[in-house]
């Protein structure tokens, strides 16, 4: 238990430490967010916004994890998927800062690198022992996948990294779900006796906590895709340490809503002009429905807590 509370005392407080230099620099140096022009409205205010905060994470993922993890091959899985996929999205958002625009890496770019870094930790995976089966929830049953698992993992871990992404659009909106779904692994991790699991998910609960102390309504800084894409790619990691791949839809089920909303309005809208949502992703429909940004977040995060208690019940009568 030492352990659970001393990495997530590390990462809260590396945070905490680095990010009262840290935005102050990134103002300094000009690394201002730039605001879509058909987005909310009242998102024109935040144009400016120191960006690139993520950059905490890669401090709070080390600090927190390589003085605890000693030679657990799991732990350095995980802290170099959240780290590599932090990189690309480092590049994208140095992109963004640079030309000065809203896009960064163009999408095939940017998918490209995210294909042939999964690839490389689909290999990294097998190499270390981790299975290539995948559990069934609720029965119980273990599924041998062989060669498809790699294609499986590609596409989890693309899938993922892109739809924390997309959820990273409001004040302490991917923060503040991510560090609800870290808590449910550190108790997926407990039930498991995956000690490895449950102090990265320390690390990781206690960067997003630390993180949304500066990212809450009104934001001081924002992420970027430094800080989604690592993310996104440390909640990947436990999902695949875990076996619980397909237990993550439910527990990211914040992640999945957005990412499919944003399928379904560009669909709909190229084959018949017409729009589903009154802006994609939801959270901003929501908005335009007339919710405070802080009303969407906190009902965000409580839809997060429910579906982490609903995992908690899946995974216990799937391993009992």
């Amino acid at each position: 238990m030492w352990q659970l509370v001393l990495a997530f005392a590390i990462s809260l407080g590396t945070c905490l430490i680095i990010g009262p230099v840290l935005i102050p620099a990134l103002r300094r140096l000009k690394f201002g967010q730039s605001v879509r022009s058909d987005g909310p409205q009242s998102h024109l205010q935040k144009q400016g916004t120191p960006t690139m905060g993520g950059v905490m994470f890669f401090f709070s993922f080390i600090l927190g994890t390589v003085f605890l993890a000693g030679t657990s091959s799991l732990a350095w899985f995980m802290l170099i998927c959240a780290l590599g996929f932090g990189l690309i999205g480092f590049v994208d958002d140095y992109i963004k800062i640079v030309k000065k625009r809203s896009l960064g890496l163009t999408a095939k770019q940017k998918l490209l690198a995210q294909m042939v870094f999964s690839v490389v930790l689909a290999l990294a995976a097998d190499y270390i022992g981790i299975s290539t089966a995948v559990m069934i929830p609720l029965l119980g049953w273990n599924v041998e996948l062989g060669v498809i698992y790699y294609f499986f993992v590609v596409f989890l871990m693309v899938g993922t990294t892109n739809a924390v992404n997309l959820t990273d659009g409001l004040d302490g909106l991917a923060s503040g779900v991510t560090l609800i779904v870290a808590l449910g692994y550190i108790l997926i991790g407990w039930l498991s006796n995956n000690l490895s699991v449950m102090v990265f998910s320390a690390v990781l609960m206690g960067s997003c906590l630390g993180f949304l102390v500066f990212n809450h309504h009104p934001a001081k800084v924002f992420m970027g895709d430094t800080g989604s894409l690592a993310l996104g790619g440390a909640v990947a990691a436990l999902a695949i340490v875990t076996k619980t791949e397909l237990l993550l839809p439910l527990i990211g089920i914040i992640y999945v809503a957005e990412t499919v909303s944003d399928i379904i309005q560009v669909a709909v809208y190229k084959k018949k002009k017409v729009r589903v949502f009154k802006m994609a992703p939801l959270h901003h429909h929501f908005e335009l429905c007339g919710w405070s940004e802080w009303k969407v977040v906190r009902v965000f995060w409580a839809v997060t807590a429910v579906a982490v208690l609903l995992t908690l019940l899946c995974y216990t009568i799937t391993i009992a």
